[in-house]
């Protein structure tokens, strides 16, 4: 049997071998049937092949000259306009690990005195940024100085005003990836931000900086790490709420917890713990998206979509990059060879706090379900600069609760539009509270002492709501509680469910699905006398799909005349949820 390090290195070649021929003379991609390239793309591919070559030492592969193809690669990103600050990240990082002296970097060797001046200028160039593409700042610094260019080493600087940044946003220490508005974006991009942030200190000349911002990484990057044991589903699903989660969600935490393993950041009795969790995480993800008959990833196709913004290719060439850098990784960590033995699951409901102030408190409210395999998380968050159904407060568990990627839909939650005003118990709470019930039940509840509006701006003045999330086993129940401060007339109300169906060929065996009963949705509390519309069926649309199947249904409550409400009053929306959960067949 292969070992996970040759398992994941083979799985590369076979990856880049079906991308390599996208390589354009010029260093551009050509992207995949129906999509349109990206201006990163070339420092996305660059920094595989970078990595490809680290973990193997090869500098061909299908009688593609990789050093020839890498230099193309970079010099098109250097030149890309207006620059692509991710893609010249990506692009350098992919230079470095070809080596770190340009007297010895063949890559470099390849390169026209042209590109070697445009490389100058465009990492000298300074930005700065309060979201994700602070940890792109990091990496052109550290390549930067670990070619030479500068004499002024800024790694260290870059670092600590990022995490100063973290400590104004988060109360906790957590990521808010929001540049704008309200805040509390806190999403799959700042897991990433880590992971990519330590895997260009590997590659810093000085090692004695690496060592000494370890222990600053640590201490943010821990905190995901610890999440993971109660975030990851028993069938191996990842991070799964928020925009770009589906592959990546899987990527990145396995990423992760590899180099928390590297660092000595999971102590040798958590360890087994660990493995078992990257076991089950690299199982989903091998069985979900890698075409295992053709060897490469495939993200879309008739059945199913992923975040907007990845485009094929680049998942390609990311998901070469990781593999080649768990290959790495594994060897070092020494991961035991067989399946290690899995903990006894137990019912739990625990919620992780993001931040917590007078103005807002955020979070991910995270429950399982030992008896029916019921595992979901509710994440109450900002949805940053787009919104969509991806980050909105409902169980999001695949299979079982669904939604629709890269749209908005008001899924599990009521929407209520005031005039010009479109409210969604979303985005924010305060008074967050979890905690055990009768019948060893848990709850979450949250208020909302002014609604929100799906612009994510305080509409005050209007009313308030109060939530509260039941879960009782499989059992789900949840209410609204809405009370207006002065008469309003409310003009809509809308509450949706998604019912879809796992992908008919890349799906894991024993993941939780619908039966043939469905939800079993009933409404116990409907003050807002919404009606049942007819069930709407999408499956021929591709606006509904998810990162993990098709959506075949929607079923909409809706109220669509005026209703005058009144001060005093209490206007309760119950819902209660048994879903019928049956596992996946192979």
């Amino acid at each position: 049997m292969h070992s996970f390090s040759e398992q994941c290195l083979d799985m590369a070649r076979s990856m880049l071998g079906h991308n390599l021929d996208s390589i354009q003379p010029d260093g551009t991609i050509l992207p995949a049937s129906g999509e349109q390239p990206r201006p990163d793309e070339p420092g996305h591919v660059a920094y595989a092949l970078g990595e490809y070559y680290r973990a193997t030492g090869e500098t061909t592969l299908k009688d593609f000259d990789l050093i020839d193809l890498a230099a193309r690669c970079v010099t098109a990103q250097m030149f890309t306009e207006p620059p692509a600050e991710n893609g010249l990240a990506y692009a350098s990082l992919g230079l470095l690990c070809f080596g770190p002296s340009k007297e010895r970097n063949p890559v470099w060797e390849r390169l026209v005195e042209e590109t070697q001046v445009r490389i100058d200028k465009q990492l000298l160039h300074r930005s700065d940024y309060d979201n994700h593409w602070q940890a792109f700042n990091i990496a052109k610094a550290v390549a930067r100085y670990s070619f030479g260019l500068s004499k002024k080493d800024e790694t260290s600087r870059l670092i600590e005003r990022m995490v100063d940044r973290i400590n104004q946003t988060s109360a906790t220490g957590f990521f808010d990836d929001a540049t704008a508005g309200f805040g509390g974006n806190f999403n799959l991009y700042g897991l990433m931000s880590f992971a990519f942030i330590r895997s260009a200190l590997q590659l810093h000349a000085n090692s004695g900086v690496r060592d000494r911002k370890l222990p600053t990484l640590r201490t943010y990057a821990e905190k995901y790490i610890k999440m993971m044991p109660d975030l990851v589903r028993a069938d191996g699903l990842g991070w799964a709420f928020g925009r770009a989660a589906g592959a990546y969600g899987q990527m990145h935490c396995i990423t992760l917890i590899l180099q928390g393993l590297r660092d000595g950041w999971i102590t040798d009795e958590q360890k087994p713990k660990y493995y078992d969790i990257l076991r089950r995480l690299f199982f989903f993800f091998y069985h979900t998206y890698l075409d295992q008959e053709h060897g490469f990833l495939d993200l879309r196709d008739d059945e199913r979509t992923a975040y907007s913004n990845h485009t094929t290719r680049m998942a390609n060439f990311d998901a070469a990059r990781y593999l080649c850098q768990w290959s790495r990784l594994a060897k070092t960590v020494q991961m035991p060879s067989g399946v290690p033995k899995p903990e006894p699951v137990r019912t739990s409901g625990r919620f992780v706090i993001f931040d917590k102030s007078n103005r807002k408190e955020q979070g991910l409210f995270l429950y399982r379900d030992a008896e029916s395999g019921l595992h979901l998380q509710i994440p109450l968050i900002s949805s940053g600069s787009t919104l969509t159904s991806d980050s909105l407060p409902f169980p999001h568990a695949p299979g079982v609760f669904d939604w629709p990627n890269n749209v908005y839909l008001p899924i599990m939650l009521p929407e209520l539009t005031f005039g010009e005003h479109v409210t969604i118990p979303a985005f924010y709470g305060k008074n967050c509270v979890t905690g055990l019930g009768l019948r060893n039940s848990f709850y979450f509840r949250y208020e909302q002492p002014e609604l929100i509006s799906t612009k994510e701006e305080i509409v005050k003045g209007l009313g308030s709501v109060k939530v509260q999330w039941n879960f009782t086993g499989s059992k789900i129940s949840c209410e609204f509680a809405y009370t207006v401060k002065q008469q309003v007339t409310l003009d809509k109300f809308r509450y949706v469910l998604a019912v879809a169906a796992p992908h008919t060929k890349y799906r894991v065996a024993g993941s939780p699905t619908l039966g043939a009963l469905g939800h079993r949705c009933g409404v116990a509390k409907n003050d807002f006398q919404g009606n049942w519309q007819d069930t709407e069926v999408v499956s021929a649309d591709a606006t509904y799909r998810t990162n993990y199947g098709k959506i075949h249904y929607l079923q909409s409550l809706v109220r669509d005349h005026p209703l005058v409400m009144r001060p005093g009053h209490v206007y309760r929306l119950a819902v209660e949820f048994d879903p019928e959960i049956v596992p996946v067949e192979g």
